[in-house]
């Protein structure tokens, strides 16, 4: 077994003296793919930026080949052989790719930054990487999400990147792009680089991964062969009890209602045909690859890009949704997969964030009063852990973040409920939570439309599951289908007559 590259013991940090890593170990081997994983809060995000140099430990040591090293910024770390890829990437889209990957090290020729050098150089970083799909004088503006997720590799490459840590590589990658970055991932291993990757998602850890750290409340919990786990024992450690099964039971038959909404033929720039009927007390899920349409009918259904063709019913009654506005006075919410661009106004509190549809749409909402107190005790139901209401909400955990945007539609008594990634880049216990929360918003009679990327959530929470592919519906499913069904609905090697023979 090969010597660690890299070796922490005891890394301790606080804050304003609160206690956020407290003695945690952890040692990353070359060719080794170490995954982190722990609930939001955990100190997963912390220790990553002791290690790539953002913060200065406490106490403790790190060890860089057996040597014991002091990281006082991130280009001490970069010296020595770090990289990290955020989750949210550090591209100048207006810059080809070749500068962005020498960005502040680039290659000098007679006191003259040498540009083809710089392209050369570019150009076998990324074939070494396995990416000839574009070329390294294009602009990064133009490339794909999973594109410019290699970019960020490939800039670390650059300095001679000996460790990576990857922070939830996946979160803004459609399915067939996971795929990609699976593959890049084994070919830095084969060049004996350490990764340290950092997700939420249990699968990618089981997939990829040789050992698994779990922290816990800023502190170690264990380290394991991920050969010799489980994904129930890995969550107990996460969240420090055994979650009763993954998902809540689903609707029985007489659980479900009348047709609530109904699109008949429905079609814009992005949609073609559309028909999907969704009940009362019913969790309708909606599959298909990232761009398949999934995201345009949840947004034409809220008429933040309406409907050009086709009609909409509600309860049995013809409805013009042109507006955000006119579906939130209709009974529709929406919870948006860009939590961050588009769910929350970072700067403002918790509660005003909560407060916002409200105001926006009925005056009566404006100043302070009944419904104040109505939106504080369900901030106080769905749990959100923040320091007071008046704390701004980019403080808060994603998880919490969403709880806060599903106070502030369900103070609205919304009779159809519109979810987009509802636990994207959320941890294992707020994502039981919400869960939960889903359901019993079905069981009390409101209508559910649930979009999902990861399909154990699709599959184990919906009562139905329509699979979309380019901009049409695919096929529609009955609960307890098979991820076979979904993915060959979802990429056309199934039609909707054979998943139904």
């Amino acid at each position: 077994m090969p010597e660690p590259l890299l070796r922490l013991a005891d890394i301790g940090k606080s804050f304003l003296g609160v206690r956020v890593l407290a003695d945690v170990d952890l040692d990353v081997r070359p060719g080794e793919v170490h995954a982190v994983v722990g609930e939001n809060g955990a100190g997963k995000s912390t220790l990553m930026k002791i290690i790539s140099g953002v913060y200065v430990p406490d106490g403790g040591t790190i060890e860089l080949d057996g040597a014991a090293v002091s990281f006082r910024s991130p280009r001490d770390a970069q010296r020595a052989g770090i990289g990290i890829i955020h989750q949210e990437f550090n591209l100048l889209p207006e810059r080809t790719v070749a500068e962005n990957v020498f960005l502040g090290h680039e290659p000098v020729r007679r006191g003259l930054v040498d540009r083809k050098a710089m392209h050369e150089r570019t150009a076998a970083l990324l074939a070494a990487a396995g990416e000839t799909s574009f070329d390294p004088g294009v602009l990064v503006g133009r490339l794909g999400v999973a594109q410019q997720q290699v970019v960020e590799i490939v800039k670390a490459l650059a300095l001679d990147a000996r460790l990576l840590i990857m922070d939830e590589p996946t979160a803004a990658l459609a399915d067939h792009e996971v795929e990609l970055l699976y593959a890049l991932v084994r070919r830095l291993q084969e060049r004996g680089i350490g990764l340290l990757y950092v997700s939420h998602r249990l699968t990618e850890v089981f997939d990829l991964s040789d050992r698994i750290t779990v922290l816990k409340d800023g502190r170690r919990v264990t380290t394991l062969a991920t050969a010799d786990t489980t994904g129930d024992q890995l969550v107990k450690h996460m969240v420090g009890r055994e979650l009763a099964g993954y998902f809540p039971p689903r609707a029985v038959p007489g659980d479900i209602g009348a047709v609530r909404l109904a699109v008949h033929n429905g079609a814009n720039h992005k949609l073609r045909g559309v028909d999907v009927q969704l009940r009362a007390g019913e969790i309708l899920g909606i599959g298909g690859l990232q761009g398949s349409g999934r995201s345009a009918l949840a947004r034409a259904l809220f008429g933040a890009d309406p409907f050009t063709a086709g009609t909409v019913e509600l309860d049995g009654a013809p409805v013009q949704l042109r507006s955000p506005r006119a579906a939130i006075r209709a009974g529709i919410a929406y919870v948006t997969e860009d939590r961050k661009g588009e769910g929350i106004v970072a700067g403002q509190s918790v509660l005003d964030n909560a407060l916002l549809a409200g105001r926006a749409v009925f005056p009566a909402w404006r100043g302070r009063g009944p419904r104040t107190v109505k939106v504080r005790e369900l901030l106080a139901a769905v749990e959100v852990h923040a320091a007071g209401d008046d704390q701004e909400i980019r403080f808060l955990s994603g998880g919490n973040q969403q709880k806060v945007v599903l106070a502030r539609w369900l103070a609205l008594g919304p009779k159809i409920l519109l979810f987009d990634e509802p636990t994207r880049g959320i941890d294992v216990g707020a994502k039981s939570a919400i869960h939960d929360l889903v359901r019993k918003l079905a069981r009390d009679g409101a209508a559910v439309l649930m979009i999902s990327s990861e399909l154990p959530e699709l599959l184990g929470m919906s009562d139905r599951i329509v699979v979309m592919r380019d901009g049409a519906v695919a096929g529609e499913l009955p609960a307890g289908a098979s991820e076979e069904d979904v993915v060959g609905l979802a990429t056309g090697a199934l039609t909707a007559s054979e998943v139904t023979a």
